[in-house]
């Protein structure tokens, strides 16, 4: 059925895709998003809202979208209507919309190949001991009573990007709060949101620029080194290196921050497969795979638009119509995954969305979902009585999904 018979449904549909998404964007929305997916399911695997957005919640729908180039990145509107048409002035805006998260070919293609050469699957299979080491120093800081997002899932990812990246080990805690006043215009572009960002960014690119002209003189074995002393004629130039590595700074932060706190949430509310992972520590592959699809650090991607009248997996879409890409929805289809709404570790189908597809996959994917394999078996073995300890609480912001807090009793 094609997009503008799907329309056919109405201003009822309509008037529920509105719904759900301002329901979305309230603190009860985010932190259980799922029973408002239903609402959108109901309709079908695709949803218009009254100002012509299109939503997308089936899963394969969202696969084909995702990985159709031919859908660009348009931040220079959403960054225009809140004012900043000079948007290039500003440092937090500057190094976060030229990224290549925010590109379009061919220069998204261009920087995504040049940092994919040195950011490689056996650079990230090296990093396992030193992720192995790092994790069993968290799991001692947080025994006892403590606060899991600010005792292991905020600091475990930030060490080991730093370890990535090659950022000394004294500097790295810094990182995780410029990263956060940084990434905070992805959510709010008021004027204090923005200056304080501004603050954040300018830190991080001085820090990252004066690193990497270091590595330049005396190369080491890390990404930053790696990236600054590539051979070939075509290189990262020195701001392409920074807005690259502030990027993987704060995306592989943030992201698996919200991976480690929400799938340590549904173990513990599933003390049967926490349990079975226990006992089965090899099952860590596919247990991550299940609870990036249970519950999605990032359940939406937002900020993509037709160019011009396309069709794309059956559906008409206008010229500048916004697809807003329902991760978590796409996540929980029935018509893909068996009992959806069910934790069940050695799930065996299909891979989830949480990390998108096309060429804006998530570069850091491999690293997080090495991360999460070793974290989860750890804690488990190491605290056998592994315990919740008090409510958790929603994190603030649309753009990843996960908790500010989560009290637990590690023993």
């Amino acid at each position: 059925m094609a997009f503008r018979e799907r329309a056919a449904i109405g201003t009822r549909g309509q008037g529920i895709a509105g719904e759900v998404l301002a329901a979305l964007a309230r603190p009860e929305g985010r932190a259980n998003p799922y029973p408002l997916y239903q609402r959108l399911r109901a309709i079908g695997p695709t949803a218009t809202a009254l100002d012509g957005t299109l939503v997308v919640t089936g899963y394969r729908e969202c696969s084909m979208l995702l990985r159709d180039h031919r859908l660009h990145k348009t931040p220079e509107r959403r960054l225009a209507s809140s004012g900043y048409r000079q948007w290039q002035d500003r440092p937090a805006l500057r190094l976060m919309f030229s990224s290549v998260m925010m590109l379009n070919p061919p220069a998204h293609t261009r920087l995504r190949r040049l940092v994919a050469a040195s950011f490689t699957a056996r650079r990230v299979a090296g990093l396992r001991p030193a992720v192995q080491r790092i994790v069993a120093d968290a799991c001692e800081r947080i025994a006892g009573e403590s606060d899991f997002v600010t005792g292991f899932a905020v600091p475990l990812p930030v060490t080991v990007m730093g370890e990535l990246l090659g950022i000394p080990a004294a500097d790295r805690p810094m990182f995780a709060d410029l990263a956060r006043d940084w990434s905070a215009v992805l959510d709010v572009l008021s004027p204090q949101v923005v200056d304080r960002a501004d603050a954040a960014a300018t830190v991080i690119a001085d820090y990252l620029s004066d690193l990497a002209a270091q590595r330049r003189e005396h190369p080491a074995d890390d990404l930053i080194s790696a990236m600054a002393t590539a051979d070939g004629g075509d290189k990262l130039t020195a701001d392409e290196l920074v807005t690259m590595a502030a990027l993987l700074l704060k995306a592989g932060s943030e992201t698996t921050t919200g991976l480690l706190s929400n799938g340590l949430a549904a173990l513990l509310a599933h003390p049967d497969q926490a349990a079975r992972l226990r006992a089965e520590p090899l099952l860590a592959i596919p247990a991550v795979e299940e609870l990036l699809r249970y519950d999605s650090p990032v359940q939406v991607l937002s900020g993509r638009c037709a160019p011009d009248d396309l069709t794309i997996a059956g559906f008409d879409l206008s010229d500048g119509q916004r697809v807003l890409a329902m991760l978590g929805a796409a996540n929980r289809d029935a018509a893909v995954f068996s009992d959806p709404d069910r934790l069940i570790l050695d799930r065996a189908q299909q891979a989830p969305l949480s990390f998108g597809g096309g060429i804006h996959y998530c570069l850091g994917a491999p690293l997080a979902r090495l991360e999460a394999q070793v974290a989860f078996p750890a804690l488990l073995a190491r605290f056998p009585r592994l315990a919740p300890a008090g409510e958790p609480v929603c994190r603030e912001g649309a753009m990843v999904h996960g908790h500010a807090s989560l009290p637990i009793t590690a023993r």
